[in-house]
């Protein structure tokens, strides 16, 4: 829930405070929103199963977290990374989900122009959070 919130907030701010239009559909926005956040709710609670304690959890997050936001697109272009890096960012979610909301917001494209980050997307959060509810239950056994 607490993601929804964001996930308001952040379009919000956008609309109301920045002024950007959103172009596209906010309806697809959220559905693909939800995506991702299942992925990293699948991250989060991967990385709480390989942890033994909550240190070492945090430690973690912000060992997998800093390089993803880096390495995404955000703050430098990936065409502008090293060739290798740029194959390195393919195993991040993070950068799917940017080019997703760059095609909703700014440009208004649908689902069939963004088909090619959305099924990388779907494939990490049914993969990772697949993985993560497996060991969390052999955890609790």
């Amino acid at each position: 829930m607490i993601n929804f919130f964001n996930i308001f907030l952040i379009t919000g701010v956008g609309l109301f405070w920045f002024q950007v239009p959103l172009r596209g559909s906010f309806l697809l926005l959220l559905l693909l929103g939800v995506i991702f956040l299942a992925t990293n709710l699948g991250q989060g609670l991967f990385i709480s199963t390989i942890s033994a304690t909550r240190t070492q959890a945090m430690m973690s997050v912000i060992f997998v977290m800093i390089p993803s936001i880096i390495l995404s697109g955000f703050v430098f272009p990936i065409d502008n990374m090293p060739q290798f890096i740029q194959y390195v960012t393919y195993l991040l979610p993070i950068r799917y989900f940017l080019v997703i909301v760059r095609g909703i917001f700014l440009k208004g494209v649908g689902l069939e122009m963004l088909w090619p980050e959305v099924w990388p997307l779907f494939l990490f959060s049914a993969v990772i959070f697949s993985l993560s509810v497996l060991r969390f239950k052999k955890k609790i056994s």
